[in-house]
C-alpha cells in the first residue's frame, strides 16, 4: 500500500520468471478485478518522435484484458524523465558532463533532454541490445536508425533484446564494453543493461535509472559509484517502477488507457514527484537529496 496524492493505493507486485504463457494467464484471471495493469519486464511500445513502435509478444500481453486497462511505463516515462533531466541539468552540472546512455530508444525523452543539455551523450542502443559495439552520438542518427530497424525488431522475441526473467540478474564480461562505461562521467537508462555489461570500476560516476533495490544499491557502491539518481520515489529501498506508477495514476483517474502526457504531467506536479538522489560513496551512506518520498 502506498500514499499518493492523499490517497490509499494498493499496488501488487507479481513476477512470472519470464514465463509469457503464465503472464497471459495471469492477466486473464485477474482483468476486472484490478483497475489497472502495469506490464514490467517487458515494453508495450517504444515511442520515437512521436512514432510508435509495438512489440507483437506485449501487444498480446496487453490484448489479454478485456477489461481492464494495460500500460507498461511508456507514456509516463516520456513525460517524467524529460522532467527529470529538465531538473537535474542546472543542480549537477549536466552542460559539463560526457553521458553514455545505455538505451535511447525506450527512453526517448530523456534522450532528447540529454541531447540537448549535456557535453556529449553516446547512445548504446546498437552496443547493448544488438550486441554490435558501434557507439551512435547524435539523437538525429539515432533517430534515424530506429525508424529503420524498429519495425523488423518489435517482431523478435523481446528475450533477444533484452534481459528476461532471471537473465536480469546476471552479469556478463564486464570488460568487453567498459571503455564506453570509463568515459563517461553520468551513466543513464535501464538498469538491467547498466548492471548486465558494468565494468568493476566505476568510481566516481552518476547513474541515472531507476526500479533500483537495496542489492543494487550495494552493488553500486562495491564499484564505486558515487551519486544514484532515480525518476520515481523509493519505497520501503526500492524505486517504484514507472510501469506501477503508470498505472497507478491511469487506475486513480479512472482511465480505460494510458493518459495523455499533459495529464501525467499535471499528476506529477500534483504529488510533488522529483527525481530521488541518493549519494553512495564510501561513507556517506544513503544520504538523499533533493528528494520527495511518498510514505508507504
Amino acid at each position: 500500500m502506498i500514499t499518493l496524492l492523499d490517497r490509499q493505493v494498493r499496488v501488487r507486485r507479481v513476477g512470472v520468471g519470464g514465463d509469457l504463457k503464465r503472464a497471459r494467464e495471469l492477466i486473464q484471471e485477474l482483468d476486472g478485478k484490478v483497475n489497472a495493469f502495469g506490464l514490467g519486464g517487458i515494453d508495450l511500445y517504444v515511442a520515437v518522435r512521436g512514432h510508435r513502435y509495438y512489440f507483437k509478444q506485449a501487444l498480446a500481453l496487453a490484448r489479454s484484458a478485456k477489461r481492464t486497462p494495460v500500460v507498461c511505463g511508456a507514456g509516463l516515462k516520456n513525460s517524467l524523465e524529460r522532467l527529470t533531466v529538465r531538473q537535474l541539468a542546472p543542480t549537477m552540472d549536466v552542460g559539463s558532463k560526457s553521458v553514455l546512455m545505455v538505451s535511447a530508444v525506450d527512453r526517448f525523452g530523456m534522450a532528447e533532454e540529454l541531447a540537448l543539455s549535456a557535453k556529449s551523450v553516446l547512445f548504446g542502443d546498437l552496443i547493448f541490445a544488438l550486441g554490435l559495439p558501434i557507439p551512435v552520438r547524435s539523437i538525429a542518427t539515432l533517430e534515424r536508425l530506429a525508424h529503420t530497424l524498429l519495425p523488423v525488431l518489435v517482431r523478435v522475441p523481446f528475450k533477444w533484446l533484452y534481459p528476461v526473467g532471471t537473465a536480469q540478474e546476471k552479469t556478463t564480461d564486464t570488460e568487453r564494453f567498459a571503455r564506453f562505461y570509463h568515459e563517461a562521467d553520468v551513466i543513464a537508462g535501464d538498469w538491467h543493461f547498466i548492471r548486465r555489461y558494468a565494468p568493476h570500476d566505476l568510481s566516481g560516476k552518476v547513474l541515472v535509472t531507476n526500479t533500483t533495490t537495496p542489492a543494487d544499491l550495494e552493488f553500486m557502491r562495491q564499484r564505486g559509484v558515487r551519486t544514484l539518481v532515480t525518476t520515481t520515489p523509493r519505497f520501503n529501498g526500492r524505486s517504484l517502477g514507472t510501469n506501477l506508477l503508470e498505472a497507478a495514476f491511469v487506475a486513480m483517474d479512472g482511465a480505460d488507457g494510458e493518459l495523455p502526457a499533459e495529464r501525467y504531467l499535471e499528476l506529477v506536479a500534483q504529488a510533488g514527484l522529483k527525481p530521488t538522489v541518493l549519494e553512495l560513496a564510501t561513507g556517506a551512506g544513503d544520504t538523499v537529496s533533493d528528494a520527495k518520498i511518498m510514505p508507504s
